[in-house]
Protein backbone atom coordinates (compact mmCIF):
# COMPACT_ATOMS: atom_id res chain seq x y z
CA UNK A 1 0.00 0.00 0.00
CA UNK A 2 1.75 3.45 -1.07
CA UNK A 3 1.11 5.83 1.79
CA UNK A 4 -1.13 8.53 1.56
CA UNK A 5 0.24 11.68 3.44
CA UNK A 6 3.26 13.09 4.01
CA UNK A 7 3.94 16.29 6.06
CA UNK A 8 6.92 17.75 5.91
CA UNK A 9 7.39 20.46 9.11
CA UNK A 10 9.61 23.13 9.66
CA UNK A 11 10.23 24.79 13.30
CA UNK A 12 12.60 27.62 13.66
CA UNK A 13 13.97 27.29 17.50
CA UNK A 14 14.58 30.82 19.83
CA UNK A 15 18.48 30.70 19.92
CA UNK A 16 18.32 30.86 23.47
CA UNK A 17 15.88 27.73 23.38
CA UNK A 18 17.25 26.18 20.74
CA UNK A 19 18.84 22.96 23.56
CA UNK A 20 15.46 22.98 24.93
CA UNK A 21 13.50 22.31 21.85
CA UNK A 22 15.38 19.81 20.17
CA UNK A 23 15.42 17.86 23.30
CA UNK A 24 11.60 18.37 23.33
CA UNK A 25 11.84 17.12 19.43
CA UNK A 26 14.26 14.00 19.99
CA UNK A 27 11.03 12.91 22.48
CA UNK A 28 8.69 12.78 19.90
CA UNK A 29 10.27 10.44 17.41
CA UNK A 30 10.42 6.92 19.34
CA UNK A 31 6.57 7.22 20.43
CA UNK A 32 5.52 8.69 17.00
CA UNK A 33 7.53 5.93 14.81
CA UNK A 34 5.43 3.39 16.89
CA UNK A 35 2.25 4.82 16.07
CA UNK A 36 0.29 2.19 14.13
CA UNK A 37 -0.34 4.57 10.81
CA UNK A 38 3.25 5.93 11.02
CA UNK A 39 5.65 4.69 7.78
CA UNK A 40 8.57 6.66 8.28
CA UNK A 41 9.08 9.78 10.53
CA UNK A 42 12.36 11.88 10.62
CA UNK A 43 14.04 14.58 12.43
CA UNK A 44 16.49 17.28 10.66
CA UNK A 45 18.40 20.11 11.28
CA UNK A 46 19.30 22.51 8.54
CA UNK A 47 23.15 22.75 6.98
CA UNK A 48 22.78 26.28 6.88
CA UNK A 49 20.89 27.25 9.94
CA UNK A 50 21.44 25.46 13.13
CA UNK A 51 18.34 26.52 14.44
CA UNK A 52 15.95 25.39 11.70
CA UNK A 53 14.47 21.76 12.94
CA UNK A 54 12.37 19.65 9.85
CA UNK A 55 10.30 16.85 10.24
CA UNK A 56 9.58 14.24 7.25
CA UNK A 57 6.78 12.09 7.95
CA UNK A 58 5.26 9.65 5.79
CA UNK A 59 1.53 8.28 6.56
CA UNK A 60 -0.72 5.62 5.73
CA UNK A 61 -3.80 7.93 5.76
CA UNK A 62 -4.16 11.93 6.46
CA UNK A 63 -6.65 10.04 9.22
CA UNK A 64 -3.72 8.72 10.80
CA UNK A 65 -1.64 12.02 10.87
CA UNK A 66 -4.60 13.68 12.19
CA UNK A 67 -4.70 11.22 15.10
CA UNK A 68 -1.06 11.69 15.65
CA UNK A 69 -1.33 15.78 15.77
CA UNK A 70 -3.74 14.98 18.39
CA UNK A 71 -1.88 12.65 20.61
CA UNK A 72 -0.77 14.13 24.10
CA UNK A 73 2.35 14.19 23.92
CA UNK A 74 2.61 16.46 21.31
CA UNK A 75 -0.24 18.74 22.70
CA UNK A 76 1.59 20.29 25.26
CA UNK A 77 4.30 21.53 22.59
CA UNK A 78 1.51 22.84 20.52
CA UNK A 79 0.15 24.66 23.68
CA UNK A 80 3.79 26.53 24.23
CA UNK A 81 5.42 26.23 20.99
CA UNK A 82 5.53 30.35 20.92
CA UNK A 83 7.70 30.23 23.42
CA UNK A 84 10.14 28.22 21.58
CA UNK A 85 10.38 29.24 18.34
CA UNK A 86 10.42 32.89 16.27
CA UNK A 87 7.67 31.80 14.22
CA UNK A 88 4.70 29.52 14.10
CA UNK A 89 5.48 25.74 12.73
CA UNK A 90 4.97 25.44 9.11
CA UNK A 91 3.49 22.34 8.40
CA UNK A 92 3.52 21.60 4.35
CA UNK A 93 1.08 18.55 3.52
CA UNK A 94 2.11 16.64 0.08
CA UNK A 95 0.46 13.25 -1.65
CA UNK A 96 3.98 11.07 -2.57
CA UNK A 97 3.58 10.23 -6.25
CA UNK A 98 6.49 7.67 -6.50
CA UNK A 99 6.39 4.01 -5.26
CA UNK A 100 8.32 3.29 -1.77
CA UNK A 101 10.53 0.94 -3.24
Amino acid sequence: MKPECTLIAYLHAKPEKRAELLEILHGFVKPTREEAGCVDYHLHVSDDDPNLFVFYETWRTRKDLDEHLRMPYLTSFWERRLDLLTQDVDLQFHTMLSDMS
